[in-house]
C-alpha cells in the first residue's frame, strides 16, 4: 500500500508565516460557513442519504404491519408473530480527493485554481459535518502526497482546509488513476467521493484520458463519485500581448509563443476546448457527476443545481 507523508508541520520559528496561514483559514472557514448558512442549509442532507437501514429491534406483530418484515426466527421462539424495526443509518462517509499538482497553483486572477478547490472543499466538508457525516481528505500529485482519515469537529474540518491550502507537495505531476486506487485501499464502506482537479492530464492526452476513464469507472462501482473540474480563463483563451514564454508547471517544458498571430490564439483556444469537452464527455459517460467551476466566476450556482438535480432524480 501507497504510504501517504505525515500532516505538514508549521514552523514555530517562522511566526509570520504561521500568523498568515492561521489567518488565512479563518478567513476560508467564515467564508465557508456563510455560504453554507445562506444558500446549502438542507440541500445536502437532501440528497446525501445514509447507506441504508440499520436493525434497531423486534415487537410483536400489529395488524397492518408489513409480513415481509415478521422476524421467523423469534416468532418460531416465542410462539409469537414478532417483526423487525429498522431505523435509516444517515452517517455517511465523505472523501475529498484534491489535486495539488504543480498546474493547481495557477491563477490568473485574484485567486489559485488551488484557493478555489480549497473553498469548494470546505463548503463541502461544513456541510458533511453539519449532518454528523465524517470528512476524509487525499492530496495527490503523481503520487499520494497526503491522506487524513474521515473525522468530525470544527478543528478537523479546519485542518483539512489548512492543509489543501498550504500543504508542500513533493511531486509536481499528476496521476488521478493513482489517488483513486488509494482511495479504494483506504475506503472500504461505500462512500461519496468529490475528486476535485483541473483534469489537466498532460501527454499522451488519449493515453492518460483512457487510464482515468478505467480508474473512475470501477471506483464509481464501489462508491458515489463526483468530478469536480476548477480551471482558469487563461487556459481557455491566450491575450493578445505579443511573443511570450509559456512553461508547463509540470513538465517545466518552456515554448515561445506569439500571441499576437491570431491563428496561434484560435488554435490554442480550439485544442483546449476540445481537451475540456472530451474530458467531461468521458467522465459523464460513466454516470459520474461533473461540477465545472472556474476560477474568478461564481461557482455557487453550479453546486447549488447539482444538488437540486440530485435530489430531482433520487425522487
Amino acid at each position: 500500500m501507497i504510504q501517504p507523508k505525515a500532516s505538514t508541520p508549521i514552523s514555530l520559528a517562522d511566526e509570520a508565516r504561521a500568523a498568515e496561514i492561521l489567518g488565512r483559514v479563518r478567513q476560508m472557514e467564515v467564508r465557508t460557513n456563510r455560504l453554507v448558512d445562506d444558500a446549502l442549509a438542507g440541500r445536502y442532507a437532501s440528497v446525501f442519504k445514509g447507506r441504508g437501514m440499520d436493525f434497531d429491534r423486534v415487537r410483536n406483530y400489529v395488524p397492518g404491519d408489513d409480513v415481509r418484515t415478521i422476524d421467523w426466527n423469534v416468532t418460531a421462539r416465542t410462539g409469537e408473530p414478532h417483526v423487525k424495526l429498522f431505523t435509516e443509518e444517515r452517517e455517511l462517509t465523505i472523501m475529498l480527493i484534491i489535486d495539488v499538482s504543480a498546474s493547481a497553483d495557477f491563477g490568473s486572477v485574484a485567486d489559485s485554481k488551488r484557493e478555489l478547490a480549497a473553498e469548494a472543499a470546505g463548503v463541502l466538508a461544513a456541510s458533511a459535518i453539519r449532518n454528523r457525516d465524517k470528512v476524509g481528505l487525499i492530496l495527490f500529485s503523481d503520487i499520494v502526497e497526503l491522506y487524513i482519515p474521515p473525522g468530525k469537529g470544527r478543528m478537523h474540518i479546519m485542518r483539512l482546509i489548512r492543509e489543501t491550502l498550504f500543504f508542500q507537495a513533493a511531486r509536481g505531476g499528476t496521476d488521478i488513476a493513482q489517488a483513486l486506487d488509494f482511495a479504494n485501499q483506504v475506503v472500504h464502506r461505500k462512500s461519496v467521493m468529490f475528486l476535485v482537479s483541473d483534469f489537466c492530464l498532460g501527454a499522451p492526452f488519449e493515453e492518460r484520458l483512457a487510464k482515468l476513464r478505467n480508474k473512475l469507472q470501477l471506483t464509481n462501482r464501489r462508491h458515489d463519485v463526483i468530478a469536480v473540474s476548477v480551471t482558469d480563463p487563461r487556459e481557455a483563451a491566450l491575450p493578445n500581448i505579443g511573443r511570450i514564454c509559456i512553461e508547463d508547471a509540470e513538465s517545466g517544458l518552456v515554448v515561445e509563443i506569439d500571441t499576437g498571430n491570431a491563428r496561434v490564439r484560435e488554435a490554442f483556444a480550439t485544442q483546449s476546448r476540445q481537451r475540456r469537452e472530451l474530458t467531461a464527455a468521458r467522465i459523464r459517460s460513466l454516470g459520474v457527476d461533473l461540477l465545472e467551476f472556474i476560477n474568478g466566476t461564481n461557482w455557487l450556482p453550479e453546486l447549488m443545481g447539482f444538488f437540486q438535480n440530485r435530489r430531482q432524480r433520487s425522487g
